[in-house]
């Protein structure tokens, strides 16, 4: 028999999905999954309704993340699909904007790997904390995250130990700021500067932006799918776009 003729229990459809049964039933209670009739025992009735939407909030997940897919299926259940399509446009919007950020910081931090310390984009003289924090537009508390984290390294003046910023530690400094711009963790910008130290050489950068044009290229084929899943349950499941109230 099928799921329609039998229906499901809430540990039916968990070990469909691979979840526990308290997640179900979490999941009915938050909206992401349609309201639940209930059998005169008081045990709650699942249908194949309730799968394919798990199967799109689980699409969703993957793509839009945690936040989005929660309100996307609860605005959908509301019956405000407006607001869902809203929701799930905003996040590709956002993609997109972080593909553009990525072209831009990558030919940036071209520039500054570029950049000797005779380059007159960088200052001639040592700098104190404060001023490199103003030159770059950053905090002075984020430059000594950054020393923390031994992505920078700058000299301490014998007599009052203040730390100095060489021509070499700014434009490391640029490209930190940069780099965080982007997103990336810091563990992954310490082999970006070691490299360029060490042999002068980008490669490494060049690697780090190409892992990250990955990720997003991934989140993109995620958000396809989620949103796939997304047309197939709004458009097989009339009641989804419902006034939600339990039937």
């Amino acid at each position: 028999m099928s799921v329609k003729e039998t229906g499901l229990r809430p540990i039916d459809l968990a070990r469909m999905a691979g979840i526990s049964t308290q997640q179900i039933r979490n999941y009915v209670d938050a909206g992401i999954l349609p309201p639940a009739a209930r059998t005169p025992a008081g045990y709650r009735r699942l249908d194949d309704r309730h799968r394919r939407a798990l199967v799109a909030y689980q699409a969703l997940l993957k793509g839009y993340g945690t936040n989005t897919a929660r309100a996307v299926m609860r605005a959908v259940h509301a019956g405000d699909l407006p607001q869902a399509l809203t929701l799930v446009n905003a996040g590709h919007a956002a993609l997109h904007e972080q593909r553009l950020s990525l072209q831009a910081t990558g030919e940036a931090l071209e520039a500054v790997a570029e950049q000797t310390p005779d380059s007159p984009a960088l200052p001639r003289s040592a700098l104190r904390i404060g001023e490199v924090a103003a030159h770059l537009g950053v905090r002075t508390s984020a430059l000594r995250v950054w020393e923390s984290a031994g992505l920078l390294a700058p000299r301490r003046e014998p007599s009052t130990t203040y730390r100095t910023y060489s021509a070499t530690d700014v434009r490391d400094a640029r490209m930190i700021s940069m780099l965080r711009q982007g997103r990336y963790p810091l563990p992954q910008i310490r082999p970006v500067l070691d490299g360029l130290r060490r042999t002068g050489s980008s490669d490494a950068l060049r690697a780090a932006l190409a892992r990250r044009q990955a990720e997003l290229i991934q989140c993109a084929t995620a958000m396809l799918e989620g949103s796939c899943r997304l047309h197939h349950y709004v458009t097989e499941n009339p009641s989804a776009k419902g006034s939600g109230e339990e039937r």
